[in-house]
């Protein structure tokens, strides 16, 4: 039977390294750079490339490039684009390859690299990635990229939304770490965004005056496609 455990945040990353290349790794950063990274890809970008440093994305400038990035939620400013997925428009990535960096969600894309299948997930593909988990049918690791090695709310809350389809589908959860992420989705399901109305990083978009990313962010199931790195 398949299991389930969640890394609650890169900084428990360590615990869990060991064994890797057994397990299908799903790569979380709800708010934002996973739902972009799939927002970009429901809008035609023929490839996405994420990297842990602004100097790595640099390498990568050539013709059909699109440079996208950003530190504590402000866009790069020497970039093309920031971590925005409304900026991610058909019309701006359709047919080129997005080179993105981002404060915690590419720092944690790398530090999974060994994995057996690597993904990255948002809930605007959950139900296609729940499919594929299930298809693959080998041991997941939930990995929250969480804000600067600091648990957070909204990336915990999508793990348990997984857990959750995936225990139902004969999955077993191995950790207390999935129980609390679950019983936490349980709680935010009625009202997701009012949930995390209180989040620290939802704060810190109308700090930003982004509060209208959390509607793109939150969406259910707008792409029928799989990330896999």
């Amino acid at each position: 039977m398949p299991q389930i455990e969640t890394i609650l945040t890169p900084a428990l990353f360590y615990l869990h390294s060991r064994g890797l290349i057994e397990k299908q790794v799903v790569v979380i950063d709800i708010l934002r750079a996973t739902t972009t990274m799939v927002v970009a890809y429901e809008n035609g970008a023929k490839n996405v490339i994420p990297v842990e440093s602004l100097e790595d994305a640099m390498k990568h400038v050539a013709p059909g490039v699109v440079l996208a990035g950003e530190r504590n939620g402000v866009k790069v400013e020497e970039f093309d684009l920031g971590n925005s997925p409304q900026e991610f428009t058909r019309d701006v990535v359709e047919g080129k390859t997005i080179v993105i960096s981002t404060t915690n969600g590419t720092k944690a894309i790398q530090a999974c690299e060994g994995a057996k299948y690597r993904y990255i997930s948002s809930f605007r593909n959950i139900t296609a990635m729940v499919n594929q988990l299930i298809h693959n049918n080998c041991d997941v690791l939930l990995f929250c990229a969480g804000w600067k090695d600091k648990f957070n709310l909204e990336d915990t809350v999508f793990a348990g939304a997984i857990a959750d389809k995936l225990a139902e589908n004969g999955f077993e959860i191995n950790d207390d770490a999935t129980i609390m992420a679950r019983s936490l989705w349980l709680l935010a399901k009625p009202d997701l965004a009012g949930f995390l109305a209180n989040a620290s990083h939802v704060k810190r978009f109308k700090t930003l005056h982004i509060e209208s990313d959390l509607d793109v962010c939150l969406k259910f199931d707008q792409y029928s496609g799989v990330v896999k790195l």
